[in-house]
Formats: C-alpha cells, structure tokens, sequence
C-alpha cells in the first residue's frame, strides 16, 4: 500500500506545517501550490517545453505533490468530515473534488483547470489528474472516510431518479448508449454504441450507472440481464458484440477523465452490481441495500472493461466463438478492480498470463470454465438465457447471493484495493509510455 510521503519541498517550514494544524496547513499548502502555478505558468506549454523545461515543472509539481501527500495523510479524515458534515451528506465524486477544491486551494484541481486541460490532447496536459489521485486514495485509505464514501456511492444518482417515474410507467428508457426494457420481471440493459463496438467513454459510463439504478429501483424488476445490441461495424455488421473496452480514441485525445471514468466506473455502477443500491430514504434495519441477480451474454467478444464486468456478474453466458482479454497492460493502464476478482475467479498463473501477458481465453477452451458459466453455439444462446433467468427467480437467490458477496470480498477489502488503485490509475494516465502511445496514435489517426 502506498507508504507516508516524504516531506523535503519548498523547504522545512512548509513540509511541517501541512502535517501540523489544520488551519496552517491548509494555508501552507495553498501557498505552495500557488507558488507552483507561477513556475509552471512561466513556462511553455507541455508539448513545447525543452528537456531542461520538462525537468523544472516535473520537480516543482513533484514537490508540491509530496506536500498534498503529506497533507491527505495527516488530515483525510477533517478533510473529509468538512467537505460531507461530518459524513451527514453523501457527495458524488466529481462534487467531492469541486468541494475540496474549494474549501482547500491547492488540494485539487480547479473546474477552471480541469477544463483547460479537457481542451488539449492526453499528451498536451499538465496532469492535474494526478492530484486527484492524491486525494481520492487518501480519501479511500482511511477506514473512516473512505468507508463512508464508498458507500455514499451506492446512492441512485439523481439522473435516475429524475427518470424513474417515466421509465416505471413504461417499462423502458432509451438512455443514449444503453437501453433498458422491463419484460415479464428481467430488466434487459443493452449496450448500443455501434459505432465503437461498445467501447466505454465518460458519456457510456453514466448512461451504464443509470440504466442499473433504474434496473435495481425497479420493484417489477426480479433479475437483470446485460447484452450488447446489433452493430453497424462494417467488420461486426449485424452481429451483437458484448464490449470493446475502454475508448481508446477517447483516451488518446484526453477525454477518458480519472474522477468521472476510471474511479466512477469501479465505485458506481459496477459497485452497484455487485452490491447493490442504497434507496435516498434507506435506514431499514432489514435490508440496507437493494440487490437483485445480474446475467450477462458475451457475444463475439468481451476486451478490457468487458471482461472486468464479468467477475461481478452472478451467471455469464458466452458464445462459442467468443473470447476475453485484458490488455490493460498493453495500454499501459491498470484494468480497474479485475487484479482483485480475477485471482479469486481464476487463480494467479492465468491472471497473470491474462493481465501481464495480454493472453486471450476463448470461451471454447477449458480455461475460459473459470471465468464464464455456459458456452454454447449462437443460435442455442437465447434459450440458454432464458434457462438461466429463471433460475435465479427463487425467493431465497438474494439473500445467499449476499453471504456468497461477503465471502468473496468485502466491502472494507474493495476499499483499500481502490485506495492504491486511485493512486496509480492517476500515475498511469500520464506515464511516459502512455503519453508516446498517446502520440503515435494522434499521429496515425
């Protein structure tokens, strides 16, 4: 796990006071990073700096990111108890970031910052992300604070809940790039982005949490089924594809954020699916959350996000000619919480063969029996989802779905793994490998 930080920038002075009182320690690191901004700020941009200018803006925002270390690590619990009331309000992410970077200068980037920096290219950015990091792993490393605000995200988001109505009095919701259709007591959840064979984006990721809010609201709702639509791909026309994985035009032209991506995906919906919603009026000591029974199809194939979807799902159906990868590494990003689940699913020699190695698994091999349930010819699939729906209608499926949750992982051990996730997602995103990845496909594109 990540280790205390060291604390030799902007002097002796500084280093101690932003692990001392909070009151001065704020103010101290305010003025730190005030100080930073003005080095930076005399400099070229980014992708015009020299190597002696590329030196001088990594050692000053190193520096002072050492104090933002220093800082979360003594105060994260009073951070957070201001920005939540003392943990009486549950705040998104992204309102979590814009209060910290309000309330504590310095701490995080600005919404004026993380703008300017949604303007350019992955490449082209500062990487105020990376403080983001920061927080977020600090946040989440705390028993305390990170405990309250894993669960704080398990809340319906307020998309959903300005939907329901509707959404109730039809059946279904057209969300953009997922639809939701209730039919006979299974919400059927469809992944639609035919242009990019389902590849997710930011935009993806909140239609994805608002479609499962809606699904997990639903009382009609008795099981949940996931399935990507018909494609317009001129390689896949008319064939159904499960998930291309993360965008990654989207990544390369910087529009895959850490906050509203890569932390909201593993901490809503995908949280979600596993363990559930917490209702806005939710205090009943007999069941805190709403969970149901999730099936997923994998049709052709199941890349990245699409295969980390699969290990929180309670029954996965595959075509034969199917496969699963995670080319995470390949990338040069963490593939969100699969190093987590995919031990536990598949041992550690093929999880490491998968994610280190970039190894495919075909759904007819015999490995493939550790991550799907069922495999079976196309034309025999739908018969086969229909089987496995109702078989987990039974009155007893959620409650033994819950011990069956608790024994595999824990919310508290989900926590810590997302604390050092938080931490280096944010140094990957701006690693040197990825941003010359970054560049030979801007320049190829």
């Amino acid at each position: 796990m990540i280790g205390p930080a060291p604390v030799r920038a902007h002097g002796p002075d500084t280093a101690l006071s932003v692990r001392g009182e909070l009151a001065r320690a704020r103010t101290g690191l305010a003025e730190a990073a005030r100080r930073t901004q003005d080095r930076l700020a005399a400099l070229p941009a980014p992708r015009e700096r020299s190597v002696r200018e590329r030196e001088i803006a990594a050692a000053a925002l190193d520096g002072t990111r050492t104090l933002r270390a220093a800082f979360m690590e003594a105060h994260a619990e009073a951070v957070y108890d201001e920005l939540t009331a003392n943990r009486d309000r549950g705040l998104s992410l992204a309102e979590l970031a814009e209060a910290a970077a309000t309330a504590f200068p310095g701490l995080v980037p600005t919404g004026d910052q993380l703008a300017a920096e949604r303007s350019v290219a992955q490449a082209e950015k500062e990487g105020h992300e990376i403080d983001q990091g920061i927080f977020f792993s600090r946040l989440l490393g705390s028993p305390t604070a990170g405990t309250h605000l894993v669960e704080s995200q398990l809340r319906p988001t307020p998309r959903a809940l300005a939907l329901y109505a509707e959404y109730a009095a039809t059946g279904a919701a057209d969300l953009g790039s997922v639809r939701i259709e209730r039919t006979a007591g299974v919400a059927h959840l469809t992944m639609c982005r035919d242009d990019c064979l389902n590849a997710e984006d930011n935009r993806q990721i909140d239609d994805m949490e608002t479609a499962v809010d809606l699904a997990l609201l639903d009382p009609e709702v008795e099981v949940c089924l996931l399935r990507g639509g018909e494609m317009t791909h001129p390689r896949y026309r008319g064939r159904r594809v499960f998930s291309a994985g993360i965008n990654l035009k989207s990544l390369h032209s910087g529009d895959i954020s850490l906050v509203d991506f890569l932390l909201r995906r593993e901490l809503g919906y995908i949280q979600k699916i596993l363990r559930g919603i917490r209702p806005q009026d939710s205090d009943s000591w007999r069941r805190p959350t709403v969970e149901k029974p999730w099936v997923a199809v994998v049709d052709t194939f199941a890349i990245g996000g699409g295969a980390q979807l699969l290990l929180v799902f309670d029954h996965v159906i595959a075509a034969s000619d199917a496969y699963l990868s995670l080319p995470a590494a390949k990338e040069g990003i963490i593939p969100g919480a699969a190093a987590l689940r995919l031990v536990r699913a598949a041992g550690p020699r093929l999880s490491r063969q998968i994610i280190l190695e970039g190894r495919r698994v075909r759904a007819a091999e015999p490995d493939a029996r550790l991550l799907v349930d069922e495999v079976h010819e196309n034309e025999e699939l739908d018969g086969a989802v229909e089987r496995s729906l109702e078989r987990l209608r039974g009155p007893a499926v959620v409650a033994n779905r819950r011990m069956l949750q608790l024994a595999e992982e824990s919310a508290d051990e989900f926590r810590r793994y997302m604390a050092e996730f938080a931490h280096q997602q944010a140094l990957r995103l701006y690693s040197a490998d990825v941003l010359d990845k970054v560049g030979r496909f801007s320049g190829a594109t």
